[in-house]
């Protein structure tokens, strides 16, 4: 008997290397993402308790942060939330102090969202927030496990985003 190819070796899991993942058992991969993702967003947004931010705001923010002045449906569509929720969150976050609605100067039928001072004041605190999260997330990970990992999650959000648009 001559020596396996690589393909023909199989992974500790007992597939051949290059064969596609069999179905998860029990919908692990959907119940072990759901539940990382609720646990990252429940330490973020203790993190950004002292801010004076609630879940989600922190994204309004940071997109704001990177392109100031856009409408609240361009920010639904951003942050992939529907409309009517993200003029709730801009109502609650302009009654904060954090943002302001002004008309689009161009177009007076638009209205477009902006950062205010103290929005802007608490930008750092933000960034701080996600990286002590990332930081609790990734404990015990090796550079290079950090970066596969990121790069296996960008791989499955794309395919899912790909059904998504399919459908």
């Amino acid at each position: 008997m001559g020596k396996k190819s690589k393909a023909e070796k199989k992974a500790k899991n007992g597939r051949k290397r290059d064969e596609p993942a069999a179905e998860v058992h029990d919908h692990d991969l959907a119940t072990l993402l759901v539940q990382a993702a609720r646990s990252m967003r429940t330490v973020l947004s203790r993190n950004l308790v002292e801010s004076g931010l609630y879940a989600g705001q922190d994204g309004v923010m940071l997109a704001l942060a990177e392109t100031d002045g856009l409408t609240a449906g361009a920010l639904a569509a951003r942050l992939g939330v529907k409309a009517p929720t993200m003029t709730r969150t801009i109502g609650r976050m302009e009654a904060q102090g954090f943002l302001e609605r002004r008309p689009d100067e161009d177009d007076a039928r638009l209205t477009k969202v902006f950062l205010t001072a103290s929005g802007r004041d608490r930008l750092q605190a933000i960034v701080e927030a996600g990286q002590h999260s990332e930081n609790l997330a990734t404990r015990g990970l090796t550079d290079k496990q950090v970066r596969t990992l990121l790069k296996l999650l960008r791989v499955v959000d794309s395919n899912l985003q790909a059904a998504r648009g399919a459908d």
